[in-house]
């Protein structure tokens, strides 16, 4: 690579974890890098960065940072804190992972990289003492969908809380399923995920499911015109959600009551539309669900009442 710093050169002078710590956060703040691909400052983008690299738990940088790095992984630091800063690729992309919750999968160009608020709801619903106060109960869930998967990782989530169910997962991009093929592989789900090629319920028939899941594309034209060159790295189909982002929300609410079992639900990330949402169908009963950094980014809603709402 044709780097602005010679690499060999830091790796020279740079020797312990800290050293690259602090040196990627200079880089990345003098070339005013953007964030948001699971962190959201250049401290916490150079941290996972290091850590992912260098295969250490992303979330314990304090006891590692004055261990002495070998050559091997000085240089590799090094080029990668140049690449970050040169191509402004998502972090993700040069360390080959994301995680949600701790939880970590491959990640590469042909897919999204996952930052859904849904999987902190899942573990924090079903990690509390009380249990989910609309959530299904785990055990009695024996069928769910994840629409727009991508990656593959909320259908790969949904199999390790739901243990009996059997699930699907869809996406229209076949890119975005051989990557879903590889995290199902590698988290040893293939007897419970069966990956569908194609558009939301279409590759389904007449399935009907306990729980739909979905992350659906959600970002309006306006906003995806001015995204910077991290979020331009990604798969653009997997953002566009038409004129005012929701032109799929509306799709999934229009299909959802046709594959949903009695007292099933579908919960649905769609980003910052709720107000719209919520103009158009003022009669639909819909959850709003707080996450750490949102309280409307993400609906439940039960069968029963996407039934009255679509006239059943």
């Amino acid at each position: 690579m044709n780097n602005a710093f010679n690499t060999t050169d830091i790796a020279r002078e740079l020797v312990t974890l800290r050293d690259y710590w602090r040196y990627a956060i200079s880089r990345f703040n003098a070339a005013n890098l953007s964030f948001g691909h699971g962190t959201t400052t250049a401290g916490d983008d150079a941290a996972f960065l290091i850590l992912d690299t260098l295969n250490l738990p992303i979330d314990a940088l304090d006891p590692f940072l004055d261990a002495r790095l070998t050559t091997a992984e000085r240089e590799l630091l090094a080029e990668r804190i140049e690449e970050r800063v040169a191509t402004r690729k998502p972090t993700s992309y040069i360390t080959g992972h994301a995680y949600i919750q701790g939880v970590r999968f491959h990640v590469d160009e042909r897919v999204i990289v996952p930052r859904s608020h849904i999987g902190e709801i899942l573990f924090s619903e079903y990690l509390s003492d009380e249990g989910s106060s609309f959530l299904p109960d785990p055990l009695s869930v024996e069928s769910a969908v994840d629409i727009c998967t991508g990656s593959g990782c909320l259908a790969i989530l949904a199999a390790k809380f739901f243990p009996n169910a059997e699930v699907d997962a869809v996406d229209l991009s076949s890119d975005a399923l051989d990557v879903a093929r590889l995290n199902v592989a590698e988290h040893e789900v293939e007897g419970q995920v069966s990956l569908h090629e194609g558009d939301l319920f279409a590759p389904l028939g007449k399935k009907k499911y306990d729980l739909i899941i979905t992350n659906p594309p959600y970002v309006d034209h306006e906003a995806m015109a001015g995204f910077p060159e991290e979020f331009r790295a990604e798969p653009a189909m997997a953002f566009d959600g038409g004129v005012d982002g929701l032109d799929i929300v509306r799709q999934l609410l229009a299909e959802a009551p046709k594959h949903l079992n009695p007292g099933g639900g579908m919960i649905c990330e769609i980003g910052s539309g709720r107000e719209i949402l919520e103009e158009e169908f003022p009669d639909l009963e819909l959850l709003w669900l707080e996450t750490a950094e949102s309280q409307d980014a993400v609906f439940w809603v039960t069968a029963e009442a996407l039934g009255v709402a679509a006239g059943k």
